[in-house]
């Protein structure tokens, strides 16, 4: 592998712009004490934290294809970690630290936000303004990533939100938020009193629009619906004839939730419909939903959709992976350190579900390419970096990587099996074992100049661990900083 060509600092943190490895000489790199005070107030991790970080130098190869895990020669830990304290530090003071030589990966070429082309696709949400308002930032910010070019414009598709019972003003405040961000949305009330029939009538609504005319698919959705991977997402819509009658999604990963719910594609991982079969639901849709079908429905608004479509056509559900519900609790680190591309992702908000922050591991895409989403790295020393975390496994990394570490848990559990027709058999966790210490991504940030900074943080708990030199960890709270730098050529 090729070294690196040099690139310019950002000015007041760590950087590394040798060509070769630093000589002694070099080694002093200066940190700007005002950005880790801003660190202690915006996690809120108190006054000392260990702080780290690490440049990751990778170039875009055309001739390679995605791997679920890439071996890297070199080690992660390096010798500059320090001890910060915000009560001994004024901002705008300089920390000492030490540079280290960046890691240096190769990943495919793949397709960045800014080219997408997204404009054979219209999105139907139903959701409340109460709702959307409560969490603005993080649901319009998860929003504005897969339907904009990550600078201001649209992608090419289009955006209908229906808010329930919600009032002028707020339709306009609503409309306000989702353009200024560069969504081309168009925002409705809807009076519907019965949630299976909001959902259902998305349906009509979307096919009867004049921007759905030319459009090949009408995709349903839930507002913690997350498409991290648009080109990937239109190449594989490519693959089907959008002129037949399709009824696409996905299948709960949990057999408990389908044997509950019954074979039909769950809502959050994304229902797509060809426009013809988009037609036949409109024209049948007086019939689809009376209070008769909606008790046979169980009041399941994906349900009420798979009768709908099953008894007017003879269309069937084309299952697609990849697309997924996410129907589980608990830790998600197993499932998003394994190493797979999605094409969408659900239940990540919490509420009595899991919490991950796909908007933040997504960035990476907007510089170094699609497939780096959930990407793995695996260094010399024992640590995974994967996106969602960095994990060092300070016992070696003995186990299979290509399976998934059981993490998760099923709402209602069947002797710890829910999983395995998707996942397979589940490995044992690590975390309680004192094998695993991970860091998880709080915030990710593209910057002018082409990097992309991931910010990872680690809570103190009973675990301890030996850095570099021996140096005794744990004790306090931790922050890695992951700062991704291009290579000025491709291959």
């Amino acid at each position: 592998m090729q070294n690196p060509t040099t690139w310019t600092p950002i000015p007041g943190v760590p950087y590394a712009a040798s060509r070769n490895r630093l000589s002694p000489s070099e080694k002093n790199c200066a940190i700007d004490a005002s950005r880790l005070a801003a660190i202690t107030r915006q996690y809120d991790i108190g006054d000392q934290f260990d702080y780290f970080t690490r440049t990751v130098s990778f170039q875009r190869n055309h001739s390679l294809e995605r791997k679920s895990m890439t071996i890297v020669s070199q080690q992660f830990l390096s010798p500059n970690t320090i001890t910060f304290d915000a009560t001994k530090q004024n901002d705008g003071a300089i920390v000492g630290g030490d540079c280290f030589e960046p890691l240096q990966v190769e990943v495919t070429a793949s397709g960045l936000p800014s080219t997408v082309d997204a404009s054979d696709l219209i999105f139907g949400i139903s959701t409340t303004f109460e709702r959307l308002n409560e969490s603005r930032s993080e649901i319009i910010g998860d929003w504005e990533y897969w339907l904009t070019n990550g600078h201001g414009v649209s992608n090419g598709a289009k955006l209908f939100v229906t808010l329930f019972e919600a009032t002028d003003i707020e339709l306009r405040l609503a409309r306000k938020l989702l353009h200024g961000t560069g969504i081309d949305a168009t925002v409705d009330r809807s009076d519907d009193r019965d949630m299976p029939v909001r959902y259902i009538n998305l349906v009509p609504y979307l096919y009867r629009q004049e921007a759905s005319r030319h459009r090949k698919w009408i995709v349903l959705c839930d507002d913690d619906t997350f498409f991290p991977s648009m080109h990937g997402l239109v190449q594989r819509l490519r693959s089907f004839d959008h002129s037949k009658q399709l009824y696409i999604g996905a299948l709960s990963e949990d057999v408990g939730a389908i044997e509950r719910h019954g074979s039909q594609a769950f809502g959050g991982a994304g229902v797509f419909l060809s426009s013809t079969m988009a037609k036949t639901i409109a024209e049948s849709i007086s019939g689809c939903t009376s209070a008769e079908k909606v008790d046979e429905a169980g009041w399941q608004g994906d349900k009420l959709l798979r009768n709908c479509i099953y008894e007017n056509s003879e269309t069937r559900l084309v299952a697609l992976p990849d697309l997924w519900q996410l129907d589980f609790r608990g830790d998600p680190a197993g499932f998003y350190e394994w190493g797979h591309k999605p094409l969408s992702l659900h239940h990540y908000r919490g509420d009595g579900w899991h919490t991950a922050r796909p908007a933040q591991f997504s960035k990476i895409a907007h510089v170094c390419g699609e497939d780096c989403i959930l990407q793995r790295f695996q260094t010399a020393d024992n640590f995974i970096i994967s996106g969602h975390s960095i994990a060092y496994y300070p016992r070696g990394i003995t186990f299979e990587t290509s399976q998934v570490e059981q993490t998760f848990e099923a709402l209602w559990d069947k002797d710890g099996w829910n999983f395995d027709f998707v996942f397979g058999p589940q490995r044992p966790p690590l975390k309680s074992s004192g094998r695993k210490i991970s860091w998880e991504i709080q915030g990710s940030e593209v910057r002018s100049d082409g990097s992309v900074w991931q910010t990872y943080l680690r809570r103190k708990d009973h675990l301890r661990w030996n850095s570099v030199g021996d140096r005794r960890l744990g004790d306090l709270d931790s922050v890695i900083e992951l700062i991704w730098v291009p290579w000025d050529t491709t291959t």
